[in-house]
């Protein structure tokens, strides 16, 4: 069985490193370079203080041709819709998708596409990309995966193959599965972004808590969740347990780069607009993180 894998940043790293364990492994670059450097040292994966390297094909994404038998999207949210349009013209084309993209904001794009089956994953693993070909696996966790349309026998076999040290584990509930990862994801990343602080802060300090905390019941109050308490514990255990971890959003902002907040906060935003509620913290962090942006990266109005 062929795995492709569309971007090769720390997670698309990751999951090329494991996966290549079972499977036969195509990973497409965003660079020429990066695939070079890829196929001539493998990538090294760093855990710990264990250290391994894995073999895979590496070749820049425009030599995709959707020959995989299923094919991994680890590309950031806002990098979706140029790779949507290869598949939307590709001839020939896989019939199997994985979209593993923080947020909501790109279930809409997914509307597009006319493959036979279609999945959405949320990872729970921590990675750092240390290099063109370097990856530091700095939180183990689990991969959640469900059927956003189609059958669901693919996804199941790829996650019966997959090593049992880095599990994909499938989800009745596309939409469920992906709320619970977004009110993580919209409450740890902006927060550390603008504070500029590692996840484990968010509960250490007293005051930061207590903006979590609202934060956390605007974003209830839009998606319209019951069990509070349940998703609020869920939230702490992840700051808990990443406690170390400095998230991908505040990673993104200190490199200068885009960040998926539109994925994020923008979905909760619009969604808080088709039903009329006012979201003060929500819109403030959201316009922050845009300065943040414009100012890290030098853009201009």
């Amino acid at each position: 069985m062929k795995i492709g894998i569309i971007g090769a940043g720390s997670i698309g790293l990751l999951f090329a490193s494991y996966l290549s364990k079972t499977f036969e492994v195509n990973l497409y670059t965003r660079t020429v370079e990066q695939a070079a450097e890829i196929n001539q040292y493998g990538i090294l994966i760093k855990k710990g203080s264990e250290q391994s390297i894995a073999f895979v094909n590496a070749c820049p994404v425009t030599e995709w041709a959707g020959l995989d038998d299923f094919t991994i999207i680890a590309v950031k949210q806002y990098q979706l819709q140029s790779i949507i349009e290869s598949i939307r013209f590709q001839s020939i084309f896989c019939e199997n998708f994985l979209f593993l993209q923080n947020g909501m904001g790109h279930l809409k794009l997914l509307e597009n596409i006319q493959a036979k089956n279609l999945f959405v994953g949320t990872v729970e693993h921590g990675a750092l990309k240390e290099g063109s070909n370097v990856v530091f696996h700095n939180g183990v966790g689990i991969t959640n995966a469900a059927v956003l349309k189609g059958k669901i026998e693919p996804l199941r076999h790829l996650s019966e193959l997959t090593p049992k040290e880095f599990p994909i584990f499938i989800k009745k509930d596309y939409r469920e599965m992906m709320v619970n990862k977004l009110i993580v994801n919209a409450i740890i990343n902006p927060l550390t972004a603008i504070l500029g602080v590692k996840n484990g802060a968010l509960i250490q300090n007293q005051y930061y808590y207590k903006v979590l905390v609202n934060l956390f019941l605007e974003i209830c109050n839009i998606l319209g969740l019951e069990n509070q308490e349940m998703y609020l514990e869920q939230v702490l255990k992840i700051c808990k347990n990443t406690a170390n971890n400095r998230s991908s959003m505040l990673k993104d902002i200190e490199a200068g780069r885009l960040t998926e907040i539109e994925a994020i906060l923008g979905y909760l935003l619009d969604e808080a607009a088709k039903q009329k509620k006012h979201t003060p913290q929500i819109e403030t962090l959201y316009y922050l993180i845009k300065g943040k942006e414009q100012d890290e990266r030098g853009d201009h109005l």
